[in-house]
């Protein structure tokens, strides 16, 4: 079932105090079933302008040492997604010995769903906070946002690829040198629900004593 409209509680007022923890049942149930989508898994329609906004507020909700908000989202939807394809197309041809399936593969790539969300990291030196910990930040910007679009009745799934690491796709997509991408959010409606996947053994742990 997907929220629409969406209507997001009104956040405390800065130094109002928050809501006291107290057990949440639903989100335990959440987190013990969580299960990244397929990006082939994912179709139309995907979060619409308000939904995306949405997203974004409570992706932004996430452990930020020193408040800086190292990171910055860049939304891929529509037809954007073909126009950037075709210059990821075009840098892909560029590469020695590329082939058609890689050059169709490079156009294809923010096709797999809806909506993308590029999840770019801006950490950089800073007096106090190291900057580890801003990159660390990035990443949970990216994991809260999977969780928001499950909460809101969406798939969505993580990724990086080739396009997150060359200078010449990052240009394409407005990325900076001093920045990097710390992910791609594909987003959209489930037509399939994933596997489960084999998950780590928690009692190969250290005690320190």
């Amino acid at each position: 079932m997907r929220l629409d409209p969406v209507t997001l509680p009104a956040p405390p007022a800065e130094g109002a105090p928050t809501r006291p923890v107290n057990a949440n049942p639903a989100m335990l149930a959440l987190l013990a079933t969580r299960r990244s989508s397929k990006p082939f898994h994912l179709a139309e329609p995907g979060p619409d302008r308000a939904q995306i906004a949405a997203l974004l507020t409570l992706a932004a909700r996430c452990p930020d040492h020193g408040k800086l908000a190292p990171w910055r989202f860049i939304v891929i939807a529509g037809e954007a997604r073909a126009r950037l394809g075709d210059e990821l197309a075009a840098i892909a041809a560029n590469q020695p010995g590329a082939s058609e399936a890689t050059i169709d593969a490079a156009r294809a790539q923010l096709q797999r769903s809806p909506v993308v969300v590029a999840v770019v990291s801006t950490a950089a030196p800073h007096a106090k906070i190291p900057e580890w910990e801003q990159i660390l930040s990035a990443g949970a910007v990216c994991y809260n946002l999977i969780l928001a679009a499950e909460g809101l009745g969406f798939g969505g799934v993580w990724l990086t690829g080739w396009a997150a690491y060359d200078a010449r796709a990052k240009a394409a997509l407005g990325v900076t040198e001093a920045e990097r991408v710390a992910g791609f959010i594909y987003l959209g409606t489930q037509t399939q629900s994933a596997e489960e996947r084999p998950r780590p053994d928690v009692a190969k742990l250290t005690t320190w004593a």
